[in-house]
């Protein structure tokens, strides 16, 4: 029997890249606030309202994905803007890791950012002269990054809570693109922080999978100069880039 996956906020990009890449092996459930008609298996639901989110979430889900996300342009200077920011990538999540809790769901996997440690990388370069880890003092630019950091560690209180069954797996993801042969053409920051999509149905099925209890790992394929490690990725969930931006750069548009 398959495994039943339900990705929260599963209509975007990663969303659609994973249904079309872990399809067969999965039964995936998709809540979203809009998609498209013919999406299968799917629920209208707004995240940030807990009682709606965790009725509307099977209780036989073997394990969640949140792929929450929203963009604003002026957040830390125009208050509607910052609640908007907070409600989604903060108070959102925070409902997620609690309703896994409340239906003994026993896995979480945030796709989190590379925006948590932005501070550190320009152009899709590290500043550091060597590749950013998550051993590094995650400072952001950013209140994006600051939100996605706190809900990383509200899922590390989670799941090292004593008794707590909660695996929490933190994918602090580099560029996924939906055309991504085309936009690797034209953006080169692409050619350094590009997770495949090759990649990234990896890297989320190893996520699945995993025993660990609580991680954080850099999402990124084997790019040329690529500003983050993925050494921990590799040695702990066993992920190993098998299509880099090269690689994109070579097929045909």
């Amino acid at each position: 029997m398959k495994k039943k996956i339900t990705i929260i906020g599963g209509a975007g990009t990663i969303g659609t890249v994973l249904q079309k890449g872990l399809g067969d092996k999965y039964e995936f459930v998709i809540l979203d606030q809009n998609f498209p008609e013919e999406t299968e298996n799917a629920i209208k639901v707004d995240a940030t309202d807990f009682d709606a989110l965790l009725q509307s979430i099977p209780e036989d889900t073997d394990a969640l994905i949140n792929l929450l996300t929203i963009k604003t342009d002026n957040d830390l200077w125009d208050v509607d803007e910052f609640y908007q920011m907070t409600s989604i990538h903060f108070m959102a999540s925070f409902y997620v890791l609690h309703a896994a809790e409340k239906l003994g769901i026993p896995k979480v996997v945030f796709a989190s950012s590379n925006h948590t440690t932005d501070y550190y990388e320009n152009g899709g370069i590290s500043k550091l002269d060597r590749e950013i880890n998550i051993h590094d003092y995650p400072y952001s630019r950013g209140l994006y990054g600051v939100l996605k950091l706190a809900s990383e560690n509200i899922g590390h209180i989670l799941a090292r809570k004593k008794d707590s069954s909660l695996s929490v797996i933190n994918l602090r993801i580099g560029t996924v693109h939906p055309e991504e042969e085309k936009a690797v053409k034209e953006d080169e920051r692409l050619h350094h922080t590009l997770l495949t999509h090759k990649d990234a149905v990896q890297l989320f099925d190893l996520a699945l999978e995993s025993t660990v209890k609580y991680g954080t790992y850099y999402g990124v394929s084997d790019n040329p100069d690529k500003p983050w490690s993925t050494e921990n990725a590799w040695k702990e969930l066993g992920f190993v880039s098998q299509e880099n931006a090269i690689d994109i750069l070579k097929k045909d548009v």
